[in-house]
Formats: C-alpha cells, sequence, structure tokens
C-alpha cells in the first residue's frame, strides 16, 4: 500500500471535518469559534495541494475530494455566517409593523424563519457555482477566474471577528456591519466576485525563487503586516488588494 499518495487527501479530509465543526457552531450563532475553525480548514486547504505537488501524487480524486471539502467549510460556512449576521442586524434595527417587508417572518413547520436573512444563503449556492466551473475549467491551473472561495469566505468570516474583537473609536463597526444594506451590499458583491470574469493570481509556487514569485512575496509580506497592525480590519483589506494587484497584473 503506498501511504504517500493518500496524504494530501488526509490532510483535505481535516479541511472537511473543520468545515463541519464550523457549520455547527455557526449554527449555533457562535461566529467566532466558526471562524476559527474556517481558518484552521483553509491551512489545511492550502497544505494538501502543496502536498501533493511536493509528493507529486495529484490526482482526479484528491481534487473532487478538495472541492467537496470546499464546499463545506468555504461554501456553507460563509452563507450560514451571513444569515446570523442579517438575524443579528434584525434584532437591533427592525421593529415589528404591520406592513411587509424583509424582515417579516414565515411560519415553517411551527418555526418563525425571517425572510431577509435567507438571503445570506446566496453566497453558498454562488460558491457551489463558483466550484462546479472551477472543476470544469482547465485554465484555472495557474490563475483563478473569480474570487477564490476561501478567499471569500475569509473576507465573510472577518465581519464577526471585527465586531467581537476590535473597538475602533473613529467609527462605528457595529453601525456599519450590522446594517442590512451593508450585509445586503456585501452578499451580492460577494456572489458576483465569486463568478466574476475577473482574473487572479493564486499563490502556488512552482519554485521558491523570489524572480519568479516577486508579487506573490510582496503580496504575503504587506499582508502579513496589515494583519499585525490592523488585525482582523486587515481581512478585508487584504481581500481588496489581492483584487486590485490582479487587475493591474492583467
Amino acid at each position: 500500500m503506498n501511504i504517500k499518495k493518500h496524504i494530501p487527501n488526509f490532510i483535505t479530509l481535516l479541511n472537511v471535518f473543520c468545515g463541519c465543526l464550523a457549520v455547527i457552531f455557526a449554527v449555533k450563532n457562535q461566529l467566532e469559534i466558526a471562524a476559527f475553525f474556517v481558518f484552521l480548514g483553509i491551512f489545511f486547504d492550502f497544505f494538501d495541494g502543496l502536498a501533493a505537488r511536493l509528493l507529486n501524487v495529484q490526482s482526479e480524486l484528491g481534487l473532487q475530494l478538495d472541492s467537496l471539502a470546499d464546499m463545506i467549510t468555504s461554501g456553507v460556512v460563509p452563507g450560514i455566517v451571513m444569515y446570523q449576521l442579517f438575524n443579528r442586524a434584525l434584532n437591533i434595527h427592525e421593529k415589528v409593523n404591520d406592513g411587509h417587508s424583509w424582515s417579516d417572518t414565515w411560519h415553517w413547520f411551527q418555526n418563525e424563519v425571517h425572510i431577509l436573512p435567507l438571503l445570506g444563503l446566496l453566497i453558498t449556492l454562488a460558491s457551489a457555482y463558483r466550484l462546479a466551473k472551477f472543476n470544469i475549467d482547465e485554465n484555472q491551473t495557474s490563475s483563478f477566474i473569480g474570487l477564490p472561495t476561501p478567499a471569500n469566505t475569509l473576507l465573510i468570516v472577518s465581519f464577526p471577528l471585527i465586531l467581537a474583537y476590535q473597538d475602533i473609536t473613529v467609527i462605528d463597526v457595529h453601525a456599519i456591519i450590522l446594517n442590512k444594506w451593508f450585509l445586503i451590499a456585501m452578499t451580492l458583491l460577494s456572489s458576483y466576485l465569486l463568478n466574476a470574469k475577473i482574473p487572479l493570481f493564486a499563490l502556488k509556487f512552482k519554485d521558491w525563487s523570489f524572480k519568479n514569485n516577486m508579487m506573490k512575496y510582496i503580496f504575503i509580506i504587506v499582508s502579513a503586516l496589515l494583519l499585525v497592525f490592523l488585525q482582523f480590519v486587515a481581512i478585508p483589506i487584504i481581500i481588496i488588494l489581492y483584487v486590485l494587484i490582479s487587475l493591474i497584473k492583467k
């Protein structure tokens, strides 16, 4: 039995496990813990491909397994997180009224379901479509067309972390993030970027030379500095920077 060829798949399954735990905590509205398991899952997602290349054991099975893992960690989870953020926003800002609005509820199997938060699941649908396209697209081996699902997920899960751990005196982050119009805009933008025909560079290294990977190294260094100084607020900035650098490079 060739154990070496199973190592990348085992790492991918660790991503699946972290994604399942993230789903559990996101459903419980413990979004900070869910974000932790998302970070861990994306860590495994990066290293399974790296391990496959280093060990020279790439396979079709590994490709499909990686995509299924991404669907959980970077597809289902961000949709649920956005759903919960919408619920938090409605609990703060919406008042019950007799007129019809997106904040009205359905009575479904003896449960009240708000209409507006369901919009957050559009991210999950867009992620599924993006991953399906990626699997059959032979032009995304060394770069991406549209925002990768892990990057999009980091953007979404950064919002509850900013709410929980960062107190910015110059702006009221709670008023911004827990505003239903902001969440609507982010949901639509996120879903669009996932499937937009925008070429974005991939953090895949064929070799470790600075000359051949200058842009990637600069991006990693700048991202690390932003995280040190801005903490979780840096994550949306890094995603924006990632898109802008890719457009400039094009």
